[in-house]
């Protein structure tokens, strides 16, 4: 999404993740995507990182609202993000694949994920999004693993209280941002002709 907002020209390599190719692995030997090769041949593998790069190299002007920065605000962004991508991430693991143990059956693991949706909650309750009146890096972050808890069981996400986070939800996910970076592309294969895309 970031890429696409950003209008950064990728070529794009789709893969299998059960058949990981020989150049993703020299590319990076952490195995995950994405991978973003910069033409300086850096390479980039964590989303938060390149969704930085990306926010910095087009937006440097942190005014800007499409800079996905809210001014004053940076503390609790990184706070967020922090709590997104390693406790409720691991919650979410533990709701939607069912991975139960000793401690915790499948519906402990959405219990102890609420209360990271009641924080979001209530930042909702006093702005459009969750750092302001306009979208952030944090809101960009989060709203992915909140799309997928919110699809391991639609019908008690529906009927929650969480009603605020599921109109930003539906913010994100009708949206045409969203719609145009879920297109679908071919599995690229060694050998195969290599694809640029723009975004834009």
């Amino acid at each position: 999404m970031t890429l696409c907002h950003c209008n950064i020209r990728v070529e794009l390599r789709e893969v299998m993740l059960a058949n990981k190719p020989d150049a993703m692995l020299q590319a990076s030997g952490k195995g995950t995507v994405p991978i973003l090769v910069l033409k300086n041949k850096t390479v980039l593998d964590q989303s938060l990182e390149i969704m930085r790069w990306a926010i910095d190299r087009s937006y440097p002007d942190k005014s800007n609202p499409d800079s996905w920065s809210v001014q004053g605000s940076s503390e609790l962004e990184n706070h967020l993000i922090k709590i997104n991508d390693f406790e409720f991430k691991r919650l979410l693991d533990g709701y939607k694949y069912g991975q139960s143990s000793a401690s915790l059956a499948r519906i402990d693991y959405r219990d102890k994920a609420e209360e990271f949706l009641e924080q979001l909650e209530n930042l909702l309750a006093e702005n459009v999004f969750l750092l302001g009146e306009t979208k952030s890096l944090a809101d960009v972050s989060v709203f992915p693993f909140i799309r997928q808890f919110a699809g391991v069981d639609p019908i008690w996400f529906g009927k929650s209280n969480y009603k605020r986070l599921a109109v930003w939800l539906d913010s994100f996910t009708k949206s045409d941002l969203f719609s145009k970076s879920m297109t679908k592309y071919p599995i690229w294969e060694p050998g195969s002709p290599d694809k640029t895309y723009y975004f834009n």
